[in-house]
């Protein structure tokens, strides 16, 4: 093996030539330093991969996701090999080979590179459409009820700045009908509405929402539909130009593990010149005039999350991700005190899965004696959306982990 150095400069070449697969990464860097680690299985994962604190049932990906280790280990040989020489390095190969970061996120979300822009958030990519728009007093923008507040606050600020009205379509909890959620965005449509705001996944309750139906009814009516997926890409397969959406956002940290302030914008060719924000003034490349410079390193990271995951397989890990789901709705509808309001397995089904608790229970509180008492992570679902958990498994999740969850609500819910 080489000196480390040398190693190291091995990963710049790598960048320019292709992206490691993350087995070699991670024996490769496991050489570098002398040791090895054990495989051992850690659902499609293995534990050396996995970072958590030991005895930590992690059930909150949807919130973020753990790096693991080979994408960590390359992020930070980036960082390495960036600062033996900032300038040469941050203005040459490092930042010339973030084009092909963007190349391969692109190619993983099912579009062309030149309808991809690197961002550093869900809500970044967002905010870059709203503020794109031309807008007039009096249009209109429909959307839900359950949006992540990342994904409503574009909108809000629009409808403050420009005079522009927000129709709300309600989703009540355990409101799981597509067609239902089609017509209320259908009677809502104006000669004045101009978007479609909505998400892939209700981050509420994991609903898959019908965006293929929605998209092409923007489309008809001469409308853009704009798709918050930040509980979509990395735990579901993700096709936009399949999904017909206009604009598509996401995060890299949440489901893909990748580096925490990753993202990537969608923005189809059809759009044209409609979409037209600050940070896209001087090109749609990783680095431009009026992006300036961004976390190169977690740029990198981002390129070995996607690569960890392909290594895997993208059927692999939704299938995993759904037959986990459907286990832990199989055991939740069992435990008392716990009304299930996600969607049954099946087509509208999602790795997000939430349960409403009864109005005397405090959510807060149980998910600090959760955590507390037996190890258990969940996120307390906010209570404008409803009383209760989320629970979001992923591919190195296990039904040990699901066990465990099950275990503690009987213990504390009694």
């Amino acid at each position: 093996m080489a000196d480390r150095r040398s190693f190291l400069s091995s990963l710049g070449a790598l960048s320019a030539a292709g992206f490691m697969a993350p087995k070699a990464l991670a024996q490769g860097m496991r050489a570098a330093r002398g040791g090895g680690d054990p495989v051992v299985p850690r659902g499609l994962a293995t534990a050396a991969d996995i970072l958590l604190e030991p005895g930590l049932t992690y059930l909150q990906t949807g919130s973020l996701g753990p790096t693991p280790r080979p994408v960590m280990e390359r992020t930070i040989a980036v960082w390495r090999e960036l600062e033996l020489d900032p300038t040469s390095q941050g203005y040459g190969p490092i930042e010339t080979a973030m084009e092909q970061v963007r190349a391969k996120a692109a190619a993983f979300m099912g579009c062309a590179t030149d309808e991809l822009v690197l961002t550093r958030s869900t809500s970044e990519g967002l905010n870059w459409v709203a503020q794109g728009i031309s807008w007039s007093a009096g249009e209109r923008i429909i959307t839900t009820d359950q949006e992540h507040p990342g994904g409503r606050a574009c909108w809000d600020w629009v409808a403050r700045k420009y005079g522009v009205h927000l129709d709300v379509v309600a989703i009540p909890p355990g409101e799981n009908n597509p067609a239902a959620i089609i017509e209320q965005f259908a009677v809502r449509l104006t000669p004045k509405t101009r978007v479609f705001a909505f998400s892939h996944l209700l981050t509420s309750t994991g609903l898959r929402m019908p965006v293929a139906e929605l998209s092409a009814l923007a489309r008809r009516a001469g409308c853009m539909s704009v798709v918050d997926g930040a509980q979509a890409v990395g735990g579901v397969a993700v096709d936009v130009h399949a999904l017909g959406c206009h604009a598509y956002a996401t995060s890299g940290h949440k489901w893909l593990l990748a580096p925490k302030g990753t993202g990537v914008l969608y923005l189809a060719r059809d759009l044209a010149g409609r979409v037209d924000p600050i940070a896209l003034q001087s090109g749609r490349e990783a680095y431009t005039a009026s992006s300036g410079v961004t976390s190169l390193p977690s740029v990198h990271g981002l390129a070995a999350a996607i690569a960890y995951h392909e290594a895997i397989g993208t059927a692999k890990i939704e299938a995993h991700n759904l037959a986990l789901g459907r286990y832990l709705w199989d055991a939740l509808v069992q435990v008392p005190k716990v009304r299930v309001v996600s969607a049954a397995p099946g087509p509208l089904a999602s790795p997000l899965l939430t349960y409403e608790l009864p109005r005397d229970v405090h959510a807060g509180d149980l998910q600090q004696r959760l955590l507390l008492k037996h190890r258990v992570l969940v996120k307390v679902v906010p209570t404008n959306f409803l009383i209760g958990h989320r629970i979001s498994t992923h591919l190195f999740n296990t039904e040990r982990d699901v066990d465990a969850l099950i275990a503690a609500l009987r213990a504390e819910l009694g």
